[in-house]
């Protein structure tokens, strides 16, 4: 088929893909399709690569002229990415408690590996050329088994699970210049919909934690919840004046159980001359193992969460939860991974691989799209976090004095004997004040598990540190045996004391001190989170494409084919199997005008789409 057969079925098959698209609802669905949808002008150069869905490594092997069609074709898709109509209500869908409305934008990159054999470099061979030097490079690669490695950034907005683009690099790419793209894309997509940049909520992870990035998100005036590198800020006097207070809140995990203590700084300078945002601290006691997110201190591990949603909207708690709901974007990469496969090499060059992408991300957003026309769905809302719980008005009146209810009182531990070893006991390792355990070669144990056992007692285990132990030299007299690979560990089991023994060992009451100021009370709204199902309406759209029929027929030739006598003869090149030029493969590939003429029936569209096209109409059978 030559180039120019190539591109007029292709622009035939993309415009009858967006007619049936346009005639599956006649009402207009707002939220949906205003992402990366063209306008029906420009949309068969931006869809000129449909048919490379049936065959995508026809990527890697386009002839010059096609590759320079997918170039402007790329062009195309960023130009149009919020060029299409304006919904008649902006696809808010998230309320914060005070009614304050917000589109969440998350930002998150992506990685796919790539496998190369080993080849020889000898003086006397020449260097080795690798087909993915221009799109792969060594890097960063997790747990993908290769040895080189392509990023992407990818962003999605939350609520209707599309994406809003995707920007690749070789290796690990630049993370920073893929951000500043990311958030020109945000900017026009605000602009597009009318919305305020603050009405913007964006989720980054850690790995634009340091302040410089931070600084030039910031300055967009978007609103941002992200991760925080930068533990020099637990250094400044405002941060460490509200660790000394009580926390804020704990929350805990409803699953895992990990608890967190939140302290809320609500103006701390980023850095120094910079903007000041407010600063989210979550802590939690250190385990045996090193953290592999945050910073440990003295037996506590700090988190560091930067955001400007303020104070009376947003809690210390509802920031950390906004920003652990990042979580959900792993299942739309999960999603688009198994259904359309973005990150599969398609190309050998940074502009062929970064359209297949493209081109993954616009089928998956118009599969959602397909499938809100076809059932239409309303948006979903829940109850992110529950509304406060109202608090009577504060009385001057002094309330009745009444005998303060004792405690649960516990005694000393009861700790570990000596075991059949011959190890050192649990009296051997003395309590610290921070709550830990200093063994008898000075290497700390901390608290890992509390059991709880009869008659109201509970046993308290203590674990060292499996680094401590193996290069302790008193292993031999703590441990069962010198080689074991588990650090040591102490339990103590700690007693209530009776009711008589508490209260003789109670301190003496102290006279009352004047109650603290309380702070402002938080809204009674709750927050509210509003989104759309992607995979039922998805699933919906590919079950109706998988029962439509196309039937293609090969008309009768006219004449008979010339039926040739003399045997073909091959040239030199031909034997020897030499590579064709464009031209040649071109010419082979081409249809000759004598061939018979196709009859493609396709069933189940509308007449609509027929008259737009002038196609003649079937009775139906």
């Amino acid at each position: 088929m030559c180039a120019h057969a190539l591109v007029s079925m292709t622009r035939w098959i993309s415009w009858s893909c967006f007619w049936a698209m346009r005639s599956v609802a006649k009402r207009p669905f707002s939220p949906f399709m205003n992402v990366l949808l063209p306008s029906p002008p420009s949309s068969w150069r931006c869809l000129v690569a449909i048919t490379c869905l049936l065959a995508p490594p026809f990527l890697a092997f386009l002839p010059p002229s096609i590759k320079q069609l997918l170039r402007r074709c790329a062009r195309s898709f960023r130009k149009t990415c919020c060029s299409e109509r304006l919904p008649s209500r902006p696809p808010l869908g998230l309320w914060d408690r005070c009614n304050q409305a917000y589109v969440v934008v998350d930002v998150d990159g992506t990685k796919q590996a790539a496998r190369q054999r080993a080849l020889p470099h000898l003086p006397s061979l020449p260097a080795p050329h690798r087909r993915f030097d221009q799109v792969c490079a060594p890097g960063y690669k997790g747990r993908k088994r290769g040895e080189v490695v392509r990023t992407r950034t990818t962003l999605l907005q939350a609520h209707t699970h599309q994406f809003l683009g995707t920007f690749g690099g070789s290796g690990n790419g630049d993370y920073r210049a893929e951000l500043q793209r990311a958030l020109q894309v945000i900017a026009r997509y605000a602009t597009t919909h009318k919305l305020l940049p603050s009405q913007i909520l964006v989720r980054l992870d850690g790995l634009y934690g340091n302040a410089a990035v931070l600084r030039e998100v910031l300055d967009t005036a978007v609103g941002i919840i992200g991760r925080s590198r930068d533990y020099a800020l637990l250094d400044l006097a405002v941060v460490q004046a509200v660790l000394a207070c009580p926390p804020v809140e704990v929350c805990t995990h409803p699953e895992s159980g990990a608890a967190r203590s939140l302290y809320d700084c609500p103006d701390v300078p980023l850095s120094a001359g910079g903007p000041r945002v407010r600063l989210i601290v979550a802590s939690h006691p250190a385990a045996s193992t090193p953290p592999s997110i945050g910073k440990k201190r003295g037996g506590m591990v700090y988190e560091l969460f930067v955001t400007r949603l303020a104070a009376p909207a947003f809690s210390a708690k509802d920031v950390l939860d906004l920003y652990l709901h990042r979580g959900s974007f792993e299942t739309v990469l999960a999603d688009e991974d198994s259904e359309q496969d973005p990150d599969r090499w398609c190309s050998h060059t940074p502009c062929g691989q970064e359209f297949w992408q493209v081109l993954s991300q616009w089928v998956w957003n118009l599969r959602l799209e397909c499938g809100q026309r076809l059932s239409p769905m309303a948006m979903r809302t829940s109850a992110f976090a529950p509304a406060c719980a109202s608090e009577p008005a504060p009385v001057n009146e002094p309330a009745p004095v009444s005998e303060p209810t004792p405690p649960l009182a516990y005694g000393p531990p009861h700790w570990a004997q000596r075991s059949f070893t011959g190890g050192f006991p649990g009296s051997a390792f003395r309590l610290q004040a921070d709550g830990s355990l200093l063994c008898p070669a000075h290497h700390p144990l901390y608290p890992q598990e509390r059991r709880p056992e009869r008659h109201g007692s509970y046993r308290l285990l203590y674990a060292a540190r499996i680094g401590d132990c193996r290069q302790c030299e008193l292993r031999a007299q703590c441990q069962e045996s010198p080689s074991t690979s588990k650090p040591r560990r102490v339990s103590a089991v700690i007693f209530p004391l009776s009711s008589h023994e508490a209260i003789a060992s109670a301190p003496p009451i102290a006279s009352p001190s004047p109650l603290p100021t309380p702070r402002d009370a938080l809204p009674h709204a709750p927050v509210l989170w509003g989104d759309w199902p992607r995979c039922q309406i998805r699933r919906n759209w590919l079950t109706l494409l998988r029962s439509e029929t196309v039937a293609v027929m090969r008309a009768t030739p006219t004449q008979e084919p010339t039926l040739v006598t003399n045997e073909h003869v091959l040239t030199r090149t031909q034997r020897a199997h030499w590579r064709l030029s464009w031209t040649e493969r071109l010419t082979r590939n081409a249809r000759p005008s004598t061939s018979p003429a196709l009859t493609i029936t396709i069933h189940g569209l509308s007449a609509t789409f027929a008259h737009s096209f002038g196609f003649g109409l079937l009775p139906a059978a």
